[in-house]
């Protein structure tokens, strides 16, 4: 009779177990969903606010990126279209590019901006001439950080000039340029002449299924605990 009483002791002690861990889980996941909600109104805050120039290279040592992405920002200079690099995209347009054109300011420092979109029949600058734009220029967008590496399953291949991410850094060396800072910039929808590249479709969208996860834990406690509490019962009529 002892091992029998001590499994259902110990079965008790497991659930009362599982009880606490899915309402700690629970508790947590409602403090990622007010970090997530405060997330989501800081980068709502950034988007809509009025631009403003970019950290410089040496203030972006004593930046912390994640309060830097999605920054409204504008900046001046003129484009180097001679060293383009087209990045594969899927966007609300239809699969194509983003094109990606070095900017260079007064200073020297080269930002690398998303131009925009184009489809896959205006890859060929030559089919958007117009839309090369010499001289000073004002470019106003938002701050993007860099995407090393490549998409998933996919790697960057800069040796065959084929790209799957904005990798600032590797298509900064791929393009022999210098003085590059560490993020892109999305232009914003201002219309490029003859009509490509298409700006201003960045995409700014958190994923919060917090709710849904605060839900199923505080469910399982409440099983867990349920179970617990009428296990007693369920024994006493076993018998």
């Amino acid at each position: 009779m002892e091992t029998p009483v001590k499994s259902y002791l110990g079965f008790r002690a497991f659930l009362l177990f599982l009880t606490i861990v899915f309402t700690a889980l629970g508790i947590w996941q409602i403090q990622r969903l007010f970090w997530k909600l405060d997330l989501i109104a800081r980068v709502d805050a950034r988007v809509h606010a009025q631009a403003s120039a970019p950290p410089s290279p040496t203030q972006w040592t004593s930046t912390n990126p994640a309060d830097a992405e999605y920054r409204h920002v504008t900046v001046s200079g003129h484009f180097d279209h001679s060293r383009e690099t087209l990045v594969q995209a899927v966007t609300e347009l239809g699969p194509g590019f983003w094109v990606i054109t070095p900017l260079t300011e007064t200073d020297g420092t080269v930002v690398l901006i998303n131009r925009g979109f184009v489809p896959p029949d205006h890859r060929d600058p030559s089919t958007r001439s117009e839309g090369e734009i010499g001289g000073n220029i004002t470019v106003t967008g938002l701050l993007r950080l860099s995407e090393p590496g490549g998409a998933f399953l996919r790697s960057n291949k800069p040796a065959t000039n084929s790209w799957y991410s904005r990798d600032v850094a590797a298509i900064g060396e791929n393009k022999g340029l210098a003085n590059v800072v560490p993020y892109f910039i999305d232009a914003d929808a201002t219309p490029n002449p003859g009509g490509y590249p298409v700006g201003g479709l960045t995409v700014v969208h958190f994923r919060n299924s917090h709710l849904a996860y605060i839900l199923t834990w505080f469910s399982l406690a409440i099983m867990s605990l349920v179970a617990m509490i009428t296990l007693p019962r369920l024994m006493r009529r076993g018998d």
